[in-house]
C-alpha cells in the first residue's frame, strides 16, 4: 500500500451521488427524481413470467402495477439510496435500475447494489456500460472503496462481481434473513488505487472496434483486463 493510501490526514467527507444524468454510447444513466420511469420498468420486468430476475431480490416478484408503483415510490425516490435507472438507447425506456447505497461519505465508501435489470438488458452492451458508468460516478466522486455484495447462492450475481473486476473478499455467514430465507453474503470490492486501470478496461472494450457488424463482442472484458495486465 503507497504512502498516499496510508496518509489520509488531509482527507475529506464525499459528497452523495447527485442527480444528474449520465450520457453513454448504448445507454442513459437516469437517477430517480420522480416516477415516470416506473411503468416502463415494470413493464420489463413482467418478461420474466418465471420471476426468476427477483429470486435473489428481497423484494418481488408484484402482483400488479400498483403495487410495483408503491414500491417503487418508496424505495426508489428515498433518501438512504441513490436509484438509477438504466435506459437504452435501443429503446428509450428504463429497463432495469441499480443503486449507490450504504454510503460512509467519512470514510470514503460506498456500495452498487439493488442491481434488477429485466430480461432485454441482460447480457447487453447497455447493462455492462450502464453498470460501468455508475460505478464511475462513485470514484469521480473521490470515494475510496466500491463494494458489490449478494447472496452467496447468486452465481450469476458473483460472476458479474468478478467480470467488472470486482476481487471476493470473503463470505459473511448467516448475515441476513431474506424472504424467509438464510442469506449467506459474499463481498466484493474495488479500491480506488484499482480503478484507473479498470476503468481504461471498460473503456477499451467499449470501444466500437471491439464489436463486430452484427454487435458482438470481439475480446470479452476479461480477455481485455488480461491483455492489460490487469
Amino acid at each position: 500500500m503507497s504512502r498516499a493510501q496510508t496518509d489520509l490526514a488531509g482527507f475529506a467527507p464525499r459528497a452523495l451521488p447527485g442527480t444528474e444524468p449520465i450520457e453513454g454510447s448504448a445507454v442513459r444513466i437516469e437517477p430517480f427524481t420522480d416516477e415516470r420511469r416506473f411503468d416502463e420498468l415494470y413493464d420489463g420486468y413482467t418478461t420474466d413470467q418465471s420471476g426468476r430476475i427477483f429470486e435473489f431480490m428481497a423484494f418481488g416478484p408484484f402482483v400488479d402495477r400498483e403495487s410495483f408503483r408503491s414500491f417503487a415510490a418508496r424505495t426508489y425516490l428515498g433518501d438512504t439510496m441513490r436509484f438509477h435507472a438504466l435506459v437504452p438507447a435501443s429503446t428509450g425506456k428504463a429497463s432495469g435500475v441499480a443503486a449507490l447505497m450504504r454510503a460512509d461519505p467519512a470514510n470514503g465508501v460506498i456500495e452498487i447494489g439493488h442491481i434488477c435489470l429485466a430480461p432485454s438488458l441482460q447480457q447487453t452492451v447497455s447493462s455492462t456500460e450502464g453498470l460501468f458508468l455508475i460505478m464511475r460516478r462513485a470514484f469521480d466522486l473521490g470515494y475510496r472503496r466500491l463494494e458489490w455484495k449478494c447472496d452467496d447462492r447468486n452465481l450469476p450475481s458473483r460472476r458479474a462481481a468478478e467480470r467488472f473486476g470486482f476481487r471476493y473478499e470473503g463470505t459473511f455467514r448467516q448475515h441476513m434473513i431474506v424472504k424467509g430465507r438464510n442469506r449467506d453474503t459474499a463481498w466484493f470490492s474495488i479500491v480506488d488505487s484499482e480503478w484507473p486501470a479498470l476503468q481504461a478496461s471498460f473503456e477499451a472494450w467499449l470501444d466500437p472496434a471491439n464489436f463486430d457488424a452484427a454487435g458482438r463482442q470481439i475480446r470479452r472484458l476479461e480477455d481485455v483486463r488480461a491483455a492489460m495486465a490487469i
